[in-house]
């Protein structure tokens, strides 16, 4: 079993046990967007082992690009539907992956946007939905 799915099965325990899960989303996220451009687990290790948990601009550089995360999970209780997306409050990156998880923190779909074109097409909107990050270029789509 993998170290991620350790953390996923501790947060799913917890929310069974006390009605909603840890703060996971942002780390598993991160993880699993370096996965997707390409990186090795022990890249990704490596590059975050001197990193802190906060970071202004970019989550990770890879590859000489430098790459937001941005992340949604539905707890899957009623209500919990995602229909409003996290907004990009900078642009130190030159990438944004935006992925969507199910309830059991599987990913579902995972879309990129340059800066260039996130800035285009979303500085002036307050409210973003997963529709509007579906336009950008699909990395991942769950059949």
């Amino acid at each position: 079993m993998t170290l991620r799915n350790k953390l996923v099965d501790i947060a799913l325990e917890w929310q069974k046990c006390y009605g909603a899960a840890p703060s996971i989303t942002s780390a598993i996220s991160e993880y699993d967007a370096a996965l997707l451009v390409g990186m090795t687990e022990r890249e990704y290790s490596e590059y975050m082992k001197d990193k802190t948990a906060v970071s202004k601009g970019s989550d990770f550089v890879f590859n000489h690009q430098r790459y937001q995360v941005k992340a949604n999970r539905p707890s899957g209780k009623p209500g919990s539907k995602v229909t409003k997306v996290a907004k990009a409050t900078n642009y130190l990156w030159d990438k944004l992956i935006w992925i969507l998880y199910d309830k059991n923190y599987i990913m579902q779909e995972a879309w990129e946007w340059d800066v260039n074109n996130y800035e285009l097409e979303f500085d002036g909107k307050s409210r973003i939905s997963p529709d509007d990050y579906r336009r950008g270029k699909c990395l991942y789509q769950k059949k």
